[in-house]
């Protein structure tokens, strides 16, 4: 049986069930083919603010179901998610271009995200406090009310549930809106589950759309938390928005994550890690191996060994076995592409790559770069390998804290102490030793320092408390006591 019957969604937005999208219709389009796969509707600026009201209209009914009854809700979407596994990764592979494995490690923690919100639901709710009174005193975490959410493109089921499901958990209701081009894979899916799943209707809207329907989810009054991962440019307009509103928003937003080789790092399986890192879903993800720091002891062999894998790797339809797809759009593969042009004309060595095919960029390496090079000093979203080397400890440190980001940092060494000591010096969100940069669990806190965003908001059942809760000091008395007035 499907997870759901696409003419349910053709032009309409998920309201607890399928209505027309005030704001029209929109294609679905396959980045692999070029073929419309659908057209799903588009959610104008008075959706967003009908789907706001209606959402907190709901919620009320939501925060008064029990833990059990939550965690049940949590505990069927997960298993939803592995039954309709196969199906919802032939979505992620035609729609987000998405390889194979790529879209079943979406899946996989995606229905994880649901099991360990399932759990939060029946984590303890606050602390007793001491009080110099004669009285109980204690604080409480209690919902936030409506939780609005923006995911991007790259991982959009992951992206879009690891707020979606804990924020439910904690009694929230949710307004998602995924990104218009993969509105399927990262709303429809989620809309159907949890509908099927038993979740009271109005709890979860699901509004794909533009920047119109965005600003009117982060300017709502009755939104008091703003859960949204995308661009730096664009997180910050949302965090400005969100501050003139006096309302929360938890920013995860762009990277460029430095992947230490030390000189005594094992060099195959360095490579190795350096190619996942950078090439990973065409490197369209905010945790990508952006900048490879390695020793000049061993540059030359990492470096043809890299190459040697970028060019082994089969770029085409995921749906035919390729190892890599496609770039999102032509204006993204445009971006990557003027980068590695621009890159190579200002001193760097093409190794590999650099070329493309429609949107099948191949996976490129660039070595000989400077801190100067466009492609090592900016988040490029492509796959894309820039290689910088270093002559000591010190000079490696110094080159990977000299950004302004901060979401991800790998060391690749054979002792794990000397790896430690050297990520101690570099601020980041994430810190991997023996391992390149892109890794999520939903156990996990996750997210990044500096322009990468506002610290560790998802993953965790700390971290999710923290993001989707108010606390409320409260005190109780034996009765009434007497005042002087």
């Amino acid at each position: 049986m499907s997870l759901f019957a696409t003419d349910s969604w053709e032009g309409a937005v998920f309201t607890g069930q399928w209505t027309p999208a005030a704001g029209g219709s929109a294609p679905v389009t396959s980045p692999v083919t070029g073929a419309t796969l659908a057209r799903i509707g588009v959610a104008s600026a008075e959706d967003a603010e009908a789907a706001a009201d209606r959402a907190a209209v709901a919620q009320r009914e939501w925060e008064g179901a029990t833990f059990q009854e939550r965690a049940a809700v949590l505990r069927r979407a997960g298993a939803l998610l592995e039954e309709h596994a196969g199906e919802v990764q032939g979505w992620l592979r035609r729609e987000a271009g998405s390889g194979a494995g790529k879209a079943a490690f979406e899946t996989t923690v995606a229905a994880s995200e649901a099991y360990e919100a399932a759990a939060l639901a029946s984590q303890p709710a606050g602390e007793v406090l001491r009080s110099a009174k004669p009285r109980m005193s204690f604080a409480r975490r209690v919902p936030v009310g409506v939780v609005g959410v923006v995911a991007p493109f790259n991982f959009p089921l992951v992206l879009g549930i690891r707020s979606v499901a804990p924020a439910l958990a904690l009694g929230n209701a949710v307004v998602l809106k995924p990104d218009q081009r993969t509105a399927i894979s990262g709303g429809a899916v989620l809309a159907d589950v949890f509908r099927r799943a038993g979740l009271p209707e109005g709890v979860l809207q699901v509004l794909p759309g533009g920047a119109a329907a965005g600003q009117a989810l982060v300017s709502h009054p009755r939104v008091p938390v703003i859960s949204f991962t995308g661009s730096t440019a664009a997180g910050r307009s949302v965090g400005e928005e969100a501050a003139r509103h006096l309302k929360r928003a938890h920013l995860e937003l762009g990277g460029n994550s430095a992947l230490l080789v030390l000189e005594d790092a094992d060099v195959e399986r360095a490579a190795s890690a350096g190619a996942w890192g950078s090439f990973l879903h065409q490197g369209q993800i905010c945790m990508t191996t952006g900048r490879h720091l390695v020793h000049e002891r061993v540059a030359e062999e990492y470096v043809s060994r890299l190459a040697s894998k970028a060019e082994s790797l089969e770029v085409g339809d995921p749906d035919a076995g390729s190892a890599l797809g496609p770039i999102i759009d032509a204006g993204q593969r445009d971006k990557v592409h003027q980068m590695v042009t621009d890159s190579v004309h200002a001193g760097a060595e093409l190794r590999a790559g650099g070329t493309y095919e429609g949107l099948f960029y191949r996976p490129t390496v660039l070595d000989r770069v400077s801190t100067d090079t466009p492609a090592y000093g900016d988040e490029v979203f492509g796959p894309v390998a820039p290689v910088i080397q270093f002559s000591s400890t010190e000079e490696a440190v110094s080159l990977a804290r000299d950004t302004s980001y901060g979401l991800s940092l790998g060391v690749l060494t054979s002792n794990p102490m000397r790896g430690m000591e050297v990520a101690d010096q570099v601020p980041s969100g994430i810190v991997h030793i023996n391992d390149q940069t892109v890794d999520d669990e939903a156990v996990a806190p996750f997210g990044g320092v500096g322009l990468s965003g506002t610290g560790s908001r998802f993953g965790g059942s700390q971290a999710n408390i923290e993001a989707f809760t108010e606390t409320q000091w409260v005190t109780m008395r034996s009765g009434t006591p007497a005042y002087p007035f």
